[in-house]
């Protein structure tokens, strides 16, 4: 098959350049279906604490929040841990911000590792084809005059397939880095409309 001939033809470059592009889908798959899990639940969790907070049942919403692990429910948490100590906006605010604090490290942790491997896949690629060239050439001068354009050419043929290789692992990686920053960033944009509608409902039922 053409495509197990390309890797094989490249050299031992192309299986770090392997092993982290596999990384890399690794990380990209868990964070996906953890961020996609986190939006369906928190979605599911808020549309049951409006009409709670409307009606003022607190003691309900607590139960709910602390039930639940989401970073939505643990934001919350924290305000909600303030109502029945204070009647002020701004303390159950400073609160929610503090929740909020703690759960973004955990929405944006390994997101960021995509862009660095899809840097180093790029690197090694260049890093292989240098190698490669460096011992074509070494290779070249050794051979045959008559041999050595026809020698030189596939050399530099083979020696170019860990840059490709390289390329095509750091692009897709790239592309999910974005995608999934872009994920994360509509949750924490979520969430702080979340703290904020909370607010102003609790601030409706007679808080200042």
């Amino acid at each position: 098959m053409a495509v197990v001939n390309f890797f094989q033809t490249g050299g031992p470059f192309m299986y770090p350049i392997l092993a982290v592009l596999a990384l890399g889908i690794a990380i990209a798959l868990e964070r996906y279906l953890y961020l996609s899990s986190t939006q369906r639940n928190s979605n599911r969790i808020w549309s049951a604490l409006v009409p709670l907070l409307k009606k003022n049942d607190f003691e309900k919403a607590v139960t709910i929040t602390s039930g639940n692990k989401t970073p939505m429910s643990h934001m919350l948490s924290y305000g909600f841990s303030r109502l029945g100590h204070t009647r002020r906006r701004s303390d159950l605010e400073a609160a929610m911000e503090e929740g909020m604090m703690e759960v973004i490290p955990e929405l944006e942790k390994r997101t960021h590792y995509l862009a660095t491997y899809a840097n180093i896949a790029t690197l090694l690629g260049l890093l292989g084809t240098i190698i490669g060239l460096i011992e074509a050439f070494t290779a070249v001068a050794a051979a045959d005059p008559s041999e050595k354009a026809d020698l030189l050419s596939a050399s530099i043929s083979v020696a170019m397939n860990t840059t490709a290789f390289g390329l095509m692992a750091a692009i897709p990686m790239l592309f999910l880095h974005s995608y999934l920053s872009t994920k994360t960033a509509h949750l924490v944009d979520d969430l702080e409309m979340v703290a904020v509608k909370c607010l102003n409902i609790v601030s409706d039922q007679g808080f200042k």
